[in-house]
């Protein structure tokens, strides 16, 4: 059922006019490099209109992969579509899993997250919400609809096209993983050294000094997997994920492209100035021959 005619799951015109619009999201992404001021993660600065961090997140990230399940199973009905491809089913499960992980899951993983400001938070959420209802309507039924379509999105078979998409989608999936967990290891190590020294500290003195500080701000340079060359391995293995959602849905896969193509814009100027944010509190030395992003480039 259409929780608003026309709107949402959107028509075919109005869907066409968030796709057209989601392709200039880089020009406003693009601000951020003549912006040093970035309200979220290192750079989170203290306001009183800050959302805490794991609030935040859940409610910013969430919203988009929600809205794609909506609208895939309520805009095939509308279009007189009986049932989608297991192309179309499979291709949003991806993007499903992807979001399970990083909207549901990450704010329970990590030990803290820094304060998020209401504009970073309100950007994200209308990023995911384009996002999740062009992808959506792209296979809820205003894309390939049938197996015969899918055979046409490429040159060659769109089977063999998707097995070789989702391997690269996996790819990136569980490298991601894998960098975000270095970076959680921080702060759980900074919560057992904190848990070590206070119980040392009530042994000796045997007055209770337990009480744990926060480990929001706690940094320090990964040294494992890609971070032995660049600081943002976490955001190259992301697109490398979207890079394969891409080949999966096929080159005409528009809103795939866009997705690909933001996240790169929105991610690129962070991991610039991330660097200099590194470089400014360790030390040229400590940061060494890293890059950005890009292993021996940028």
């Amino acid at each position: 059922m259409a929780l608003i005619k026309d709107y949402m799951p959107p028509s075919r015109e109005n869907w066409e006019w968030v796709v057209y619009l989601f392709q200039f999201f880089p020009v406003l992404a693009s601000l951020q490099w003549a912006i040093s001021w970035y309200g979220a993660g290192k750079t989170s600065s203290n306001s009183r209109f800050n959302i805490p961090g794991k609030i935040a997140w859940l409610t910013m990230e969430a919203p988009g992969f929600l809205t794609l399940l909506y609208i895939m199973n309520t805009l095939p009905a509308e279009q007189g579509i009986a049932s989608l491809p297991w192309e179309n089913k499979a291709m949003g499960a991806l993007f499903v899993i992807h979001y399970i992980y990083r909207a549901i899951m990450t704010p329970f993983l990590n030990p803290s997250m820094s304060p998020i400001h209401p504009l970073v938070w309100l950007f994200a959420l209308t990023f995911q919400l384009s996002n999740g209802t062009s992808i959506g309507c792209w296979l809820g039924g205003y894309g390939p609809t049938t197996r015969a379509e899918w055979q046409k999105e490429a040159n060659f078979k769109a089977g063999g096209r998707m097995v070789f998409g989702i391997m690269i989608w996996a790819l990136g999936l569980l490298t991601n993983v894998y960098h975000d967990d270095e970076l959680r290891e921080i702060r759980r190590a900074a919560i057992r050294n904190q848990k070590k020294r206070a119980a040392e500290a009530d042994s000796s003195t045997g007055k209770g000094k337990s009480g744990e500080k926060g480990v929001d701000k706690v940094y320090m340079i990964p040294q494992n997997g890609l971070f032995t060359w660049i600081l943002y391995p976490h955001y190259l293995c992301e697109w490398i994920e979207w890079g394969g959602f891409w080949i999966v849905g096929g080159w005409g896969c528009v809103p795939a492209r866009n997705f690909l193509v933001n996240e790169i814009a929105a991610m690129l100027p962070r991991a610039v100035s991330g660097k200099r944010w590194y470089i400014e509190r360790f030390g040229k030395e400590k940061v060494g021959n890293r890059k950005a992003i890009i292993p021996g480039i940028l």
